[in-house]
């Protein structure tokens, strides 16, 4: 089968359109047929050499955690996922094969039925960022009517979700983004937007509850000035891997809490979002999709910074 690999860490240009063998399903595993993958930041972190990099047992390696795709194989006769389903969600690379590629194996209680309102490529860029924004959102910061919120990169691909999972549950939302999604994020559900070109946020906000930190100490140390803006015993929740080493000794300095937070594949949540979506209380925003030979341009979109929402590449016709 195609799928794009690459060999050894380094930038987008290692990664290479090749042929590999065919994923063998095996027990509860259902075998998928991948229509569309997602492009997220784990992954050029990985291909990169930080990330999952050090869990890759065998080169060449092929990433993508989320996927859109259809059944092929099902672990029984009775299963409820048959040969012809569509079905979409995430693995965890390098513990199960990628999905930039034409195949994979994902355990069935990784996977759900695609929204029908949604297609292939909408549905792959769901299942990572919308994972991760609801364990942040929802089951770490337990969103609520009254609450204040502050979420930055309110328009990226975990961003989004998280405007609107807080919006839907009631929070009052302070999302950060650039001067052309202000708007953008209004209508996602913010009450109040920060334009970070323009402002600086801790000059203009206080007694917030919660911040859904989505950038970490990488740029402008915006993990660390988060902390001046929270209320005393406010929480400050984490996402980027390695983006903030000293985030427990700051937050007990400044008499806050702090927890990083690390997605996992989970069906059953999934299939909650999936009610979200189909009634369209929640959407998906896809910015750009790539073949899946130009991978390396996702990437490299993907590491500019400025995508709004999520980058999908196209695997195969569905």
């Amino acid at each position: 089968m195609r799928a794009m690999t690459f060999m050894d860490a380094g930038g987008p240009e290692v990664l290479r359109l090749d042929s590999v063998p065919m994923p063998v399903r095996t027990n509860a595993e259902l075998l998928v047929k991948v229509v569309a993958a997602g492009v997220n930041p784990i992954d050029a972190k990985t291909r990169a050499g930080r990330g999952a990099f050090g869990a890759i047992a065998t080169f060449p390696a092929v990433l993508g955690n989320d996927f859109s795709g259809i059944v092929v194989e099902s672990p029984y006769e009775a299963h409820a996922l048959q040969p012809g389903t569509e079905v979409y969600g995430m693995g965890m690379v390098p513990r199960m094969s990628g999905a930039y590629a034409e195949y994979l194996t994902v355990t069935e209680l990784s996977v759900v039925r695609k929204p029908p309102t949604l297609s292939h490529v909408e549905a792959a860029g769901v299942p990572l960022a919308a994972l991760t924004a609801w364990g942040m959102v929802v089951d770490t910061a337990k969103a609520h009517e009254g609450q204040r919120m502050l979420i930055h990169a309110g328009a990226g691909g975990v961003g989004h979700f998280a405007v609107q999972f807080a919006a839907y549950f009631g929070a009052h939302v302070i999302a950060t983004g650039s001067t052309r999604n202000l708007r953008w994020l209004k209508e996602l559900g913010a009450s109040e937007v920060i334009d970070h070109s323009t402002e600086r946020f801790e000059e203009v906000l206080d007694e917030v509850d919660v911040v859904i930190d989505l950038i970490g100490n990488v740029l402008d140390d915006t993990a660390s000035r988060s902390l001046t803006v929270l209320r005393p015993g406010g929480l400050i929740v984490n996402g980027p891997t390695g983006s903030w080493p000293s985030m427990r000794t700051e937050a007990e300095a400044a008499g806050v809490r702090a927890t990083g937070y690390r997605v996992a594949p989970d069906g059953s949540t999934l299939a909650v979002i999936s009610r979200l979506i189909e009634s369209r209380d929640v959407r998906v925003f896809v910015d750009g999709v790539y073949d899946l030979a130009d991978a390396a341009e996702a990437h490299r979109a993907l590491e500019g910074g400025h995508t709004r929402g999520k980058l999908v590449l196209k695997v195969c016709e569905g």
